[in-house]
């Protein structure tokens, strides 16, 4: 009887190097690989680096971020405080911050009656409606009751001076920050798409040349679905994925409110709940050494006086970890 004969494959010494090239999705804004695959390659120790002596990038550990946002905002409340001066601010969303603010406020007893605050966006619905002060998961709520109404009655200033985005105001909302001689300072931080405020790359109303795109305004705009996916991991929505819990549209500031404010503060710190998995690596890199394009909104940032706060977690270097896998 014949004995069976095992028989052996050679190893394929060449299966790690095959190359599979293709292009991004069209469902992605920014799809030019060559700058992509460049801004890749931007190590943590060339971040900081950039040819505008007016944009200013420091990294900090994970920890003082928020410390220096802070920090930024009780100075200038308090030199508005000291001087008689009025203080305009164009306002993001990261509610737990405002109320650690609130209580520093309280306890150095600073009045706030020369602060004027616009929120920054507002979610609105498919046919352009916009979220309501009293919607608990807008917004302008998390703006009044996290930071406003945690004010002493006595250092607020009057409400109408914290203004969020409605209905009745939305088409006049860039001329309302202008009329104040526009913003004094404006916060933000990138999203997944390199939006700034929700200033999407791929919104229908947001299209134009990078002049055109300038000179936009305050409007209702279409949300990127990788801005859905993005805020469906928030906390407010139950951090669950659930995609049809975020409102399909938005009112936000336009390009030209953040161009005309005097000055700019950026962060970029945000990490999936502590980890180190991060969908901001990627993008603040083109947003602060990508080309300057209305496909990357928070690259207009790179032309103006910006200070910008990198995390440790967001500026080290994008490798491969295959111990991560899947």
């Amino acid at each position: 009887m014949k004995q069976s004969r095992k028989i052996e494959h050679a190893p394929n010494r060449n299966a790690g190097n095959q190359s599979f090239n293709f292009n991004p999705s069209k469902w992605v804004p920014f799809r030019d690989k060559k700058e992509i695959n460049r801004v890749l390659t931007i190590k943590r120790e060339d971040i900081e680096k950039h040819e505008n002596p007016d944009f200013r990038i420091k990294v900090l550990p994970d920890s003082e971020v928020d410390h220096y946002w802070i920090t930024d905002m009780l100075k200038r409340i308090k030199h508005a405080s000291d001087t008689g001066e009025k203080l305009v601010m164009i306002l993001p969303n990261p509610t737990p911050l405002y109320k650690h603010l609130a209580r520093l406020i309280n306890a150095c007893n600073i009045d706030c009656r020369n602060l004027h605050a616009f929120a920054m966006d507002e979610y609105a619905d498919e046919n352009g409606n916009i979220a309501p002060e009293g919607w608990e998961f807008g917004f302008t709520h998390a703006m009044m009751k996290y930071f406003y109404y945690e004010l002493d009655e006595k250092l607020r200033p009057p409400k109408k001076q914290f203004v969020g985005f409605t209905n009745k105001n939305v088409n006049d909302y860039s001329q309302m920050i202008a009329d104040h001689g526009g913003a004094d300072i404006c916060y933000s931080g990138p999203g997944w798409t390199g939006h700034l405020a929700f200033i999407e790359p791929d919104a229908p109303e947001f299209q134009g040349s990078l002049e055109e795109w300038r000179q936009m305004g305050a409007r209702i705009c279409t949300l990127s679905p990788f801005t859905i996916a993005q805020n469906s991991l928030h906390g407010i929505f139950g951090k669950s994925g659930n995609l049809a819990a975020v409102p399909p549209k938005a009112a936000t500031i336009g390009p030209v409110d953040v161009i005309s404010a005097k000055h700019r503060f950026d962060t970029h710190a945000i990490t999936i709940h502590g980890t180190t998995t991060a969908w901001q690596r990627f993008v603040s890199r083109l947003v602060l050494h990508g080309p300057v394009t209305p496909l990357v909104p928070e690259s207009i940032l790179q032309t103006l006086r910006t200070d910008v706060y990198i995390s440790e977690s967001i500026a080290q270097n994008i490798e491969t970890d295959w111990i991560k896998g899947y």
